[in-house]
């Protein structure tokens, strides 16, 4: 008998669970998945926090980095023509970060997707095993029905018909009672009936958490982009206006990227303790959730020479033999008992979680990291760029405003007095 094919933890599974986890007191947490316990749960959330960490310092850099470049400016000489040095460098950083957003957003799309792959065939695979579980009920049950069916017509007539051969009629009692012991044990091949969990309710939990996880990442990449690509047209259009409602907007996308990253890290590091070792905790799991023994649980879930089959003491070949008008029922159901069947839908599930799944979640990050980046070097390069826009109309120009001088300034030098341009007027002092 080949074996089926299994599961091999990944590169990724390994890299991942080599990392150190601490507790919320930094004592040392052992890398085994146990998220009942309030030690390995506090290791995760302080995973979280590092995320957090990162966001409070990219704010405090980009407010001392404003705050240097407003308050700190060096004073210009009197007389002076020339815009600002690096006037043109800020500009090209600031749609230099933008675009690395932007290749940002493409790796956070395909990590995006292949995460949602992982999870389709988690959840295909759960489907299929309650296929298989409940086809087992189904031909326990029906076949049971039949042999009952035939204990109460044809072997009660035959008595009926014998009652006057002594010897025959023990022969037909002796049928009856293999029949009864032939339903009994059939019954007890339905393992799954009766067991309050259910691989449909479990799929379709899985599937609904994910729809709603998927919208939500694909409305965060689309707002991302909105924002680069608006940014990138107030820049070229030199719309202050513009460039400030989406300075705004980076400032909230830069916070929702650093509270994607702690999620996505500290989900890529729990699913790699489960990778890492996956048998131990679906097995206790599921005999706590079920109540079946650990004899099945460990034949379907392990599926290999070691483990023998808790059905191999139920005769199902004499049964075959004995009773032919179910001979394609016990075909099927000695197929569907094989641990094969199962076993692959066991392995689906993990390839799908433990590589698609993990892979879409270590893109998803690097998308957040870029992310973060990109938005925390345009929040410190927009406002230094509007600076250097020009005014748009001749009021502007009355205004007194010292933004628009920069770039300017020989412009101005040039032009008529400022009482003379119409719509202007000053107040005499």
């Amino acid at each position: 008998m080949g074996a089926p094919p299994g599961y091999r933890p990944s590169a990724w599974v390994h890299l991942l669970h080599q990392l150190p986890r601490a507790d919320f007191q930094l004592r040392p947490v052992s890398s085994s998945f146990a998220p009942q316990e309030q030690e390995y749960q506090q290791a995760l959330l302080l995973v979280v926090a590092l995320a957090g960490l990162g966001l409070g310092l990219s704010l405090i850099l980009i407010a001392a980095y404003l705050i240097r470049v407003c308050c700190c400016r060096p004073p210009e000489p009197p007389g002076s023509k020339s815009p600002p040095p690096g006037g043109g460098c800020v500009t090209w950083s600031c749609i230099a970060a933008l675009l690395v957003g932007c290749a940002g957003i493409g790796i956070g799309f395909y990590g995006n997707s292949e995460t949602s792959d992982g999870v389709s065939q988690l959840s295909s695979a759960l489907l299929h095993a309650n296929h298989t579980l409940s086809t087992i009920d189904h031909l326990v049950l029906e076949t049971v029905e039949r042999l009952g069916e035939a204990l109460r017509t044809e072997l009660i007539t035959l008595e009926e018909v014998f009652t006057q051969r002594t010897e025959l009629v023990a022969a037909t009692r002796g049928a009856r009672r293999q029949a009864e012991a032939v339903a009994q044990q059939l019954q007890g091949l339905a393992f799954w009936q009766g067991v309050p969990l259910s691989p449909l309710q479990v799929a379709e939990d899985v599937s609904f958490v994910e729809e709603y996880r998927w919208l939500a990442y694909v409305l965060l990449l689309l707002l991302e982009l909105l924002v680069c690509l608006f940014t990138l047209l107030g820049l070229a259009k030199q719309s202050k206006w513009l460039v400030i409602v989406m300075t705004v907007m980076s400032l909230v996308v830069l916070v929702l990227s650093w509270g994607s990253l702690g999620l996505e890290a500290a989900t890529a590091v729990g699913l790699s303790d489960f990778c890492s070792s996956p048998d131990t905790y679906v097995l206790n799991l599921t005999q706590e959730e079920t109540g079946l023994g650990s004899d099945i649980l460990n034949y379907y879930f392990l599926c290999n020479q070691a483990v023998s089959n808790p059905f191999q003491q139920k005769p199902l070949l004499s049964l075959e033999e004995t009773l032919n008008v179910t001979e394609g029922n016990f075909h099927q159901l000695v197929a569907l008992l094989h641990c094969r069947s199962l076993h692959k839908d066991y392995g689906t599930a993990l390839r799908g979680l433990c590589e698609d799944a993990l892979e879409g979640l270590l893109f998803l990050l690097l998308f957040s990291l870029l992310s973060a980046g990109a938005l925390a070097t345009t929040l410190c390069s927009l406002p230094r760029a509007w600076a250097l826009f020009p005014p748009r109309n001749p009021s502007a120009l009355c205004s007194g405003s010292r933004l628009s001088e920069p770039l300017f300034h020989a412009r101005l030098e040039t032009a008529p007095p400022l009482r003379s341009l119409p719509g202007c007027w000053r107040r005499p002092h």
